[in-house]
């Protein structure tokens, strides 16, 4: 299986999460692309990388197979788009859940629904879990893309991590004896309530920044 860095993580998550957010403005130039991997919202650890750090990372995806550069006619500036689905063999559903575990680390599948569901829709918690088993009992030649952990301490919950870096987000593995709950978690519908509306404030602040970069790009070509 193709290991990717950490740049490498962000930028194809970047990738695969604009276009299936926002495709009017993708494939996305370099200065859209560093945007989309800085942003603040449904980021973690939030990240701070320059063009030349991008530029690396688009060369590591593009020579594992995960990115290629795209060339319009009459345009000046050259964009990028990611081939995670032909590279993997999955379609939008599983990359809507990889492109999240690589932009925030391990989650719940409540979590998931919520999150991820601004870039595909997920009818049900079942529908995501579905997913999820399918792409953990890949089989040779293909190969399994994520990993069930044990809850964090304090939750009921098992989480999912993906395993194309699996140091991008280092968790343990086991969940400490001595973590006993403190709390009862909210029942489902609370939580895909909260998740639900953070993933459409995200989706705003994503639409925001993307007419943002898009403004930045026309100004650059005006000057």
């Amino acid at each position: 299986m193709p290991e990717l860095l950490p740049d490498e993580c962000r930028v194809l998550g970047t990738l695969i999460e604009k276009a299936l957010t926002t495709p009017g403005q993708y494939p996305l130039s370099l200065n859209s692309l560093v945007t989309g991997v800085n942003q603040k919202n449904n980021r973690d650890p939030v990240v701070e990388i320059d063009e030349d750090r991008a530029l690396r990372a688009v060369d590591g995806l593009r020579a594992k197979g995960f990115a290629r550069d795209v060339s319009f006619t009459g345009s000046r500036v050259e964009k990028y788009r990611h081939t995670a689905g032909e590279a993997l063999e999955v379609r939008a559903p599983e990359l809507a859940l990889l492109a999240e575990l690589l932009l925030r680390g391990p989650q719940t599948v409540g979590e998931l629904r919520g999150r991820a569901g601004r870039m595909h829709p997920f009818d049900s918690l079942e529908v995501v879990e579905s997913v999820l088993k399918v792409l953990s009992e890949r089989t040779a030649p293909q190969f399994p893309l994520v990993r069930e952990l044990p809850p964090a301490p304090g939750s009921r919950a098992p989480r999912w991590m993906q395993l194309l870096c699996e140091d991008l987000h280092p968790v343990s593995m086991v969940a400490s004896p001595l973590a006993a709950p403190v709390r009862v978690e909210a029942g489902p519908s609370a939580m895909d309530r909260v998740t639900a509306l953070e993933a459409r404030m995200a989706s705003l602040e994503e639409k925001l920044e993307a007419q943002s970069a898009v403004v930045a790009e026309l100004k650059a070509l005006l000057a």
